[in-house]
């Protein structure tokens, strides 16, 4: 299954999050299919930025997102 979920990267206690799409069975900060936008919680507010034509497109195609891609999809204004 396709899904679109979070990527964690940065340093120790500053995560950034890629949003990216990936099969299910690879590993979290493992190979992915696309990148699709970023996701940074450390800013206040948080800063989101999404490829919403991707998204859509992912999203039509079958892809799942997690419940927190989700929440942040919504509040982009993808959803």
């Amino acid at each position: 299954m396709v899904k679109i979920r979070l990527r964690r990267m940065g340093a120790k206690k500053a995560p950034y999050y890629r949003i990216v799409v990936a099969d299910s069975r690879f590993p979290r900060d493992g190979r992915f299919i696309e990148e699709i936008g970023t996701y940074d919680p450390m800013q206040e507010p948080s800063l989101v930025s999404v490829n919403a034509d991707r998204a859509k497109e992912w999203l039509a195609n079958g892809a799942q997102p997690t419940d927190t891609v989700k929440t942040l999809l919504k509040n982009a204004g993808v959803l």
